[in-house]
């Protein structure tokens, strides 16, 4: 199914995603894309996020996908593991986690709060995991590992940095391709 015809929910990772971003970009192109309305970009707390998150979820009609980045992505699997009723998670369709971050990493942001054990649950619903090879706050190994446990595929996108705006993946169509291949 076309992404024009899907509900997808945006979850940027810490201090939000500006203009550029792919993310962004996907944003302004389709109308239904919605961005989660986080309290607080630059303080992350892993409860308040999944509450945020939980409450988009239950607004939301019909199957959504999830388009996360980042710190995103650790609040889908919390969120998943922890936080979801049981209606929300059915409609859940799909995840795009792109650059998951290790919380244990030296670059993890210390103003982030609550992430730290990463849930080793298998997700209810189909994942794919995007990485880096030169990704400096998540190695290959440790998404590799994430991709595993949550019962994901994973994908490698080879030397892109943090799959942001400076990785200039522009639209990124590749990432569209995989985002709607869960619909």
């Amino acid at each position: 199914m076309a992404l024009e015809q899907q509900n997808v929910i945006v979850l940027p990772g810490y201090m939000n995603s500006g203009d550029g971003h792919w993310q962004t970009r996907w944003e302004a192109r389709y109308p239904n894309f919605v961005r989660v309305p986080m309290r607080d970009w630059d303080h992350p707390v892993c409860g308040a996020w999944c509450e945020t998150l939980d409450a988009t979820v239950a607004s939301s009609k019909g199957p959504v996908l999830f388009a996360a980045h980042s710190l995103g992505c650790l609040t889908v699997a919390f969120w998943a593991a922890h936080h979801a009723s049981n209606d929300a998670l059915a409609k859940v369709a799909g995840a795009l986690l792109v650059a998951v971050p290790d919380p244990s990493g030296p670059e993890f942001p210390a103003d982030a709060s609550g992430f730290g054990a990463v849930p080793q649950a298998r997700l209810p619903f189909r994942s794919i995991v995007v990485a880096s090879t030169d990704d400096p706050y998540g190695g290959v190994p440790f998404s590799q590992a994430c991709a595993a446990v949550w019962g994901s595929r994973w994908e490698s996108i080879g030397p892109r940095g943090h799959i942001n705006a400076d990785s200039g993946l522009g639209d990124w169509e590749e990432g569209q391709r995989w985002l709607a291949s869960m619909a």
